[in-house]
């Protein structure tokens, strides 16, 4: 019984780092292009901000500094609680 537990905390354990990656490598890949989509805004940190949390919702972030939204359907489609578009 012993060998079955630690065989199969060992494989816990590696799936649960290879999954720690790929979240790790979305959320580089999030901010590279975040930065570049906020590089010409005026309140650059509150871009980032929320550019950072419509990509990691949808997956993607329209290319350019502005516009382009038809690129990322999710991410032109999120809205705050006033209704106007959460992401920039």
């Amino acid at each position: 019984m012993k060998p079955v537990f630690a065989t199969m905390l060992l494989l816990c354990l590696v799936l649960s780092s290879s999954l720690f990656e790929v979240s790790m490598a979305d959320s580089g890949l999030c901010s590279s292009k975040c930065a570049r989509r906020c590089s010409k805004a005026g309140l650059k940190y509150r871009c980032l901000k929320f550019c950072g949390i419509c990509c990691n919702k949808c997956k993607c972030v329209p290319s350019g500094t502005y516009g382009n939204k038809h690129e990322c359907p999710c991410y032109r489609d999120l809205k705050n609680s006033k209704g106007k578009p959460k992401c920039p």
